[in-house]
């Protein structure tokens, strides 16, 4: 189903109702304590996966089992992506993640590339068109916890990647169950057009934060790699167009662009149930592209008025009204 009807039930105070404020506030550090002590259960059966995705790429995860806490095995298993310049620590991932741990569930959060301390794992550099890795990544752990029924989730950039995932020829060699993206980049051309003529805080919070990943990238491989003409500017879109150029086969920004959006017929071959979130007042996601995903079955759109980038708070917490309807979307019949 697609097109459902705008999700009326958060309801934030007026003080944590500006998009603004949803977006920003959520990752500031005073609330890591918080989230993390609500995290602790998951955090302390946290353990170390180092996956073979193919082609002699390694992507890092971290999984928790309910049976490290004395309780039977999860009899699912889900699988959660970050956002861009995000990690398996970010705070809205670990709150999202506890709230599946808390259910019985097995988590496995997945870093992507060149995110988290991983930028010694693998040669070539991150990019977003980067899908058959990640696709490795989920098939691994197919294997590795012998086809569990598999739940994918990811927010921004991660939540384009699993929706991708999920659409790929070989999703339907994967035990996949279900998906869920929370404010999901749909189009990353207009994605970068917002960043540009938006509040300055975004673009140069992205900028920030890609230059000093590719500066852990630089030292993590001496003598390999040259990004100061990268870091001399401070416009997301001349990075883009220089490492598009420079570290992919793409033949103009453009073209790179359009290999990861969504938009258009890219949704058409969904392997499984797909619930899209997101909020009419994303200041980074332009919701007009909503529009323009593929009319299918599978994939069902929930709207809120309200909640900004990845925010959807409440209270200054632990937890988000992502959380609390966690158990509401997985409870669903997977053909809903």
């Amino acid at each position: 189903m697609i097109g459902s009807p705008g999700n009326n039930s958060f309801r934030p105070p007026r003080w944590l109702r500006g998009r603004h404020v949803q977006t920003i506030l959520p990752g500031l550090p005073f609330r890591r304590a918080r989230v993390e002590r609500r995290a602790l259960p998951l955090l302390s059966s946290s353990e170390e996966l180092l996956l073979d995705c193919g082609d002699g790429v390694k992507l890092q995860a971290f999984h928790s089992s309910p049976a490290k806490r004395g309780r039977e095995p999860g009899k699912k298993l889900a699988v959660l992506l970050h956002g861009w310049e995000g990690s398996a620590d970010s705070l809205y991932l670990l709150s999202f993640a506890q709230s599946l741990f808390a259910l019985g569930i097995e988590v496995v959060r997945l870093n992507l590339r060149d995110h988290g301390a991983t930028h010694h794992l693998n040669r070539e550099i991150f990019h977003s068109c980067r899908l058959p890795e990640v696709v490795g990544a989920v098939r691994a752990l197919a294997a590795r916890f012998d086809h569990l029924p598999m739940v994918l989730a990811g927010f921004s950039l991660g939540g384009n990647f699993m929706l991708r995932v999920a659409a790929d020829a070989e999703a339907k060699h994967l035990p996949i169950e279900r998906v869920l993206a929370v404010s999901p980049v749909l189009d990353p051309a207009v994605t970068m057009e917002t960043l540009e003529r938006g509040p300055s805080v975004y673009h140069t919070y992205f900028v920030r934060k890609w230059s000093r990943s590719l500066a852990k990238k630089a030292l993590a491989w001496p003598g390999v790699f040259d990004f100061n003409e990268v870091l001399s500017t401070r416009s997301l879109r001349e990075m883009t167009r220089l490492l598009v150029h420079s570290h992919t086969d793409y033949s103009s920004m453009g073209d790179y662009l359009a290999g990861y959006a969504i938009t258009g017929n890219r949704l058409t071959t969904l392997a499984a149930p797909a619930t899209l979130v997101t909020s009419l007042d994303d200041p980074i996601i332009h919701h007009a592209d909503l529009s323009r995903l593929a009319r299918v079955p599978q994939l069902n759109i929930v709207t809120t008025e309200r909640g900004g980038h990845c925010g959807f708070i409440e209270s200054l917490g632990g937890s988000n009204w992502i959380d609390a309807q966690t158990a509401k979307w997985l409870s669903r019949n997977p053909d809903s």
